[in-house]
């Protein structure tokens, strides 16, 4: 096991270049399809690798949590992916990806880890509308390897989302309107529940939200605003006023977006605030190296509020 994360620790240096490295696993043979599904997830979340420790049972938790395992004394949640996403397999799974997400960690029960696949972004897709149904929503990106297996890139916001039980509404409790109307930002994420979180954040402040999906996407849309401001005669910055970007997305990752947005002179003055669940000093240093004006971890709408407060005004 040691061996498939000997490389993590240089795994940083992929940020900023749109390269990421991803984990690959498989949960078992699907008896009703007989297909045998590769998926992936990100390195930079995985903690650890290992054999499936002693999971004692815990009353009142969804069908897919198997319940909790100690780890170095802390207890941790452990997911059955294959039950959560719905795969029969007939076999148990033999390993567990320990995960860290957010300041939280969790188990992800799988059926073996493959090998760790250094890609970059821009093969990364979005999902066909046909895949993400049949998987629930619960993949972001899929690529094709060289020996034609797919991999699915899975939501890891949306799996503990849904697996946590979790009322979170108290996070927007208390959030008071911005002075300023006719404020706009546009925001990318690749994460439904992340996308859903951060637009309850701007109807609390009063800011008009533009979504979407990933950072290719993003400057896309980016690019029809400046045309019509161009057009107009008017400044970007009439338009729309801040950048809110996740990291790790397909087809254009947020180092690469905010690159592109600080070397356009249209956007002269539009600040870009990196919004992610890599909060680690690294990652917030990747981010300012590229011209990240702030960088919020995920989720703090609080924390959020208040610096895109400072931005506005």
């Amino acid at each position: 096991m040691s061996e498939l994360l000997r490389r993590i620790d240089a795994r940083t240096k992929l940020a900023g270049a749109n390269k990421l490295e991803i984990l690959l696993f498989t949960l078992g043979t699907d008896l009703t399809t007989q297909r045998r599904e590769t998926f992936g997830i990100n390195v930079f979340k995985v903690r650890e690798v290992m054999r499936i420790p002693e999971i004692t049972r815990a009353p009142e938790m969804p069908a897919s949590v198997e319940g909790m395992v100690s780890l170095r004394g802390v207890l941790v949640p452990v997911i059955d992916l294959a039950k959560h996403i719905g795969i029969q397999t007939g076999a148990a799974p033999s390993i567990m990806i320990v995960t860290e997400y957010n300041g939280h960690t969790q188990g992800f029960l799988v059926g073996e880890v493959d090998t760790i696949l250094r890609i970059d972004w821009s093969q990364m897709r979005v999902p066909p509308a046909m895949l993400t149904a049949r998987m629930g929503g619960l993949v972001t990106a899929v690529t094709e390897l060289e020996d034609k297996r797919l991999v699915m890139m899975l939501d890891v916001e949306k799996i503990l989302s849904e697996t946590t039980n979790f009322d979170d509404s108290h996070l927007f409790a208390n959030l008071i309107p911005l002075e300023k109307t006719n404020r706009t930002l546009l925001y990318a994420d690749d994460s439904s529940v992340a996308r859903n979180q951060i637009e309850r954040t701007l109807q609390a402040l009063g800011i008009n939200g533009i979504a979407t999906m990933n950072g290719r996407h993003a400057w896309d849309e980016l690019q029809k605003i400046a045309s019509q401001a161009d057009l107009s005669g008017r400044p970007v910055s009439d338009f729309i006023q801040v950048v809110l970007t996740d990291v790790e997305m397909p087809e254009m990752d947020g180092y690469v977006l905010t690159k592109n947005v600080k070397s356009d002179p249209r956007f002269n003055g539009i600040p870009v605030l990196m919004h992610s669940s890599l909060s680690s000093d690294a990652n917030r240093s990747l981010g300012l190296s590229v011209g990240v004006d702030e960088y919020v971890p995920k989720f703090e709408p609080h924390r959020l509020a208040e610096v895109l407060g400072r931005m506005i005004k």
